[in-house]
C-alpha cells in the first residue's frame, strides 16, 4: 500500500500545528489588562504580606480555622514570582523567557488558583461545623487532624501542577512565542481533557460543597435568638464570611472557568470560527485578571473569621498613625 498520501496529510497536519490556524492569529490585548493585573498583584502582595505577618508574629496561638486561613494565605502568595512574567507576557502578547519559566508560571497559577479554592471550601466546612455542631466533638476541631488535611491539599495542588512540567510546551504562532494559550492547535486535546476533568474536581465540587455548609449555616444562624448579644455577634460575623467567600467563588473563579471552557471547545471543535474565538479569547484573559482579585479579597475573610485577626490589623492601624504623628 503507498503511503505517501499518509505521510503527506501527517506533514500538513504537523505543520498546522506548529505554526497554529493561519486564520486565527493571537490579537493585540492591549494595555488594560497588565495595567490591571499590576495594580491587583501589587495590593494583593501588600496585603497578604501584612496577613501571613500577623498569622505569624502576631498570633501566637492559632485555632483550626486559623490554620486553615494561613494555608488559604500561603496558596494566594505563591504567585507572587510568576506576577511579573503574567504582566509581561500580556504587555508583549509574547513569552521571551523560554519554556522552563512558562511551565514554572503555569505550574503557580494552578497552585494559586485551585489553592485558594480548596482551601475556602475546607473553611466552610470548618465553619459550619463550628457553628451549627459547636458542642460535639469532630476530628475538624483538632489541630492535628486539621494540619494533616492542609498537608494532603498541597500534596494534591502540586500533584496536579507538577505534570506541566513535562507536556506544556511553548509554540511559535505567527512569529509569536505563546504559552498556554488558545492558539496552540497540538496541545488542544490535551488542554480540553485536562480543562474538563479541573473543572469539575477544582472548581464545581469545592464551590457546590461551600454552596451547601454556607445555606445550611445560614438556615441556622437565622433562627438564633436575636436578642442575645453572643448569638447576634455570630450572626452578623457567619453572614460576612459567608458573602465574602462567595463572592470570590462567583466573581473570581466562576467566569474564568466558563469562558476557558467555552473556549477550549470552540477552538477544538470549530476552529474556523476565528472571529468567535479570538472575542472568547478576550473575555477569558479578562476573567483571568479578574480571578486575581482574590488575593485582594481574601484577607476581608480573614478579618470577619477571626477576632485576634481584627484585633491585630487594629494594632498595627494604631501603631502606624502614633509613628506618623512622630
Amino acid at each position: 500500500m503507498d503511503a505517501s498520501p499518509f505521510t503527506s496529510t501527517y506533514q500538513a497536519v504537523s505543520a498546522n500545528n506548529s505554526t497554529g490556524s493561519p486564520d486565527c492569529k493571537p490579537e493585540d490585548l492591549g494595555v488594560f489588562i497588565p495595567i490591571f493585573l499590576s495594580l491587583v498583584f501589587s495590593a494583593g502582595f501588600i496585603l497578604n504580606s501584612v496577613s501571613l505577618w500577623i498569622f505569624w508574629f502576631c498570633i501566637k496561638k492559632w485555632s483550626t480555622g486559623m490554620i486553615l486561613q494561613f494555608n488559604l494565605a500561603l496558596a494566594d502568595a505563591i504567585i507572587t514570582p510568576a506576577a511579573p512574567f503574567m504582566v509581561a507576557y500580556f504587555s508583549l502578547s509574547h513569552w521571551p523567557f523560554g519554556q522552563f519559566l512558562c511551565q514554572l508560571k503555569v505550574f503557580l497559577l494552578s497552585t494559586n488558583m485551585y489553592g485558594s479554592i480548596y482551601f475556602l471550601a475546607l473553611i466552610s466546612i470548618h465553619r459550619y461545623i463550628a457553628v451549627v455542631h459547636c458542642t460535639k466533638k469532630t476530628i475538624f476541631k483538632e489541630v492535628k487532624f486539621v494540619k494533616l488535611m492542609c498537608a494532603g491539599v498541597w500534596t494534591l495542588l502540586f500533584a496536579q501542577g507538577f505534570p506541566f512540567f513535562f507536556v506544556l510546551k511553548t509554540t511559535e504562532v505567527n512569529n509569536s512565542t505563546q504559552c498556554l494559550s488558545i492558539h496552540q492547535d497540538e496541545l488542544m486535546t490535551l488542554y480540553f481533557v485536562w480543562n474538563t476533568a479541573i473543572l469539575f474536581t477544582g472548581y464545581t465540587i469545592p464551590f457546590v460543597t461551600s454552596v451547601i455548609c454556607y445555606t445550611l449555616l445560614a438556615s441556622f444562624i437565622i433562627k438564633l435568638n436575636p436578642n442575645q448579644l453572643k448569638s447576634q455577634r455570630m450572626k452578623v460575623k457567619s453572614m460576612q464570611m459567608i458573602m465574602v467567600s462567595l463572592a470570590i467563588f462567583i466573581i473570581c473563579f466562576l467566569p474564568v472557568h466558563v469562558s476557558r471552557t467555552v473556549g477550549i471547545t470552540l477552538k477544538l471543535f470549530h476552529p474556523d470560527q476565528c472571529h468567535l474565538v479570538n472575542m472568547v479569547e478576550l473575555v477569558y484573559y479578562r476573567c483571568l485578571a479578574l480571578s486575581s482579585t482574590n488575593c485582594c479579597l481574601d484577607p476581608f475573610l480573614y478579618f470577619f473569621a477571626s477576632e485576634k485577626y481584627k484585633k491585630s490589623i487594629s494594632n498595627v492601624v494604631s501603631f502606624t498613625r502614633c509613628w506618623n504623628k512622630k
